[in-house]
């Protein structure tokens, strides 16, 4: 099974990544390594994490307060979101018309 991110999802992962690179050398590395981790453990074991909404589950990234929101499609996990999870929680359904 693969991995896909939809473009604003893969947009918030590189400005994610740049902020925290910014903040301190290294940080952004670090964030990517955590991210990876976590698709990881959805690819392992994609329906293991929980629903946030419809067809959308979550996986919490390790060490930073960001979520990814993804679907389980027959060949692939679609990330939807990389989303802080200090931001308005539903900011991302808008999206869910993939």
């Amino acid at each position: 099974m693969k991995v896909g991110f939809s473009r604003l999802a893969r947009d918030e992962f590189n400005d994610a990544e740049i902020y925290y690179e910014l903040q301190q050398t290294g940080l952004g590395k670090a964030f990517k390594v955590e991210v990876k981790l976590a698709i990881q453990r959805m690819l392992n074991f994609p329906l293991a994490w929980p629903v946030e909404r419809g067809e959308v589950r979550k996986c919490l990234v390790h060490r930073f307060p960001y979520k990814l929101l993804y679907a389980v499609e027959p060949n692939r996990l679609l990330v939807v979101a990389v989303a802080h999870q200090h931001r308005n929680p539903d900011y991302w359904t808008e999206r869910m018309s993939w």
